[in-house]
């Protein structure tokens, strides 16, 4: 297991250096030069320029940059924001507790709700299972920015039930704010994990071993838990990480809907002032996030099925 573990670490460490090999040469890809943007827009001399560039550091090579940033990074020195001056990992340290709350309230909703309604579709079948395919088929179709504004109104705007702007204070408070946000950015990842452990479990039920423990007069349960779950598991993993690796990067939407001061709501607000450090701080962090998460992913994947592990020590 440690083996497999550390091989794990290594893959993801190669992806994000090369993922932020990819985000820090991308910015500069952009159209437009770093010292305009860092003056604003303003006319300036020459000289102003060539001060900036040498302040920045802009004139050194390209790989040089790189890695002053990327050895920055590793030591949670981003750099100063272009637009506040400020730093970025002090940005980033303010607004990540309100995405970290968000995202976490999301993911407990997916697995609940979705594998909940997936489990109970696949098990029962008939009118349940139609009602919650009719259901998530509609989650489907409702894109996150369209159900935040289904969701506001209905339970913002006319009942008054849930509060729509801001984070709240404290544990309480701020669980209630966030529950209309998290619901949003949940809602189609609810649907689409509901459909696929639907799908797993009702694989497994006719499957043989399952068949033959329930002819050997095993209880309904155990055989639930024991033959079906447990071998459904699998799938129903892979696309529950899916959907909550991608949850920080949807966020951004549901943070600027709800008016939360979170890292998606940052990095959109980046992107349109062009701070090029903020934009590239962010996106490590997303691309962080999905390694962490998958790695996560694997390390259940071989707590569930121990062949996982040979089989990488075998590729």
């Amino acid at each position: 297991m440690i083996a497999y573990l550390i091989r794990r670490i290594l893959a993801m460490i190669s992806i994000l250096l090369v993922g932020s090999f990819l985000i820090f040469g991308g910015m500069y890809l952009a159209p437009g030069k770093p010292e305009t943007f860092l003056v604003g827009g303003r006319s300036v001399s020459p000289a102003v320029l060539d001060s900036i560039r040498a302040q920045y550091g802009l004139d050194d090579p390209f790989l040089v940059r790189y890695w002053d940033w990327l050895s920055g990074a590793v030591t949670g020195d981003f750099g100063q924001s272009l637009v506040s001056r400020q730093d970025v990992s002090t940005l980033l340290t303010s607004r990540m507790p309100t995405t970290f709350a968000l995202t976490l309230m999301a993911a407990v909703l997916i697995i609940v709700l979705g594998v909940g309604f997936g489990v109970l579709a696949g098990a029962k079948g008939g009118i349940v299972d139609s009602a919650i395919v009719s259901i998530s088929g509609i989650g489907l179709g409702v894109p996150t920015f369209f159900a935040a504004a289904i969701l506001t109104n209905a339970f913002a705007v006319r009942t008054q039930i849930f509060p729509v702007f801001g984070a709240g204070e404290g544990v309480g408070d701020r669980i209630w704010h966030l529950t209309l946000p998290a619901l949003a950015l949940a809602l189609p990842a609810v649907a689409v994990v509901a459909r696929i452990t639907r799908t797993a479990v009702m694989e497994e039920r006719h499957s043989e071993h399952v068949v033959l423990a329930t002819t050997r007069g095993l209880p309904r349960g155990l055989v639930m838990r024991r033959h079906v779950l447990r071998n459904a598991m699998l799938p129903i993993l892979t696309i529950v990480g899916v959907n909550i690796a991608g949850l920080v990067a949807g966020a951004s939407v549901i943070e600027h809907a709800f008016t939360l001061n979170g890292i998606g709501a940052l990095l959109v607000d980046a992107v349109q002032q062009k701070d090029f450090a903020v934009v590239q701080a962010v996106s490590l962090v997303l691309l962080l996030t999905f390694g962490v998460v998958n790695l996560i992913i694997d390390l259940l994947y071989a707590v569930l099925d121990p062949r996982v592990q040979t089989q990488g020590a075998n590729s």
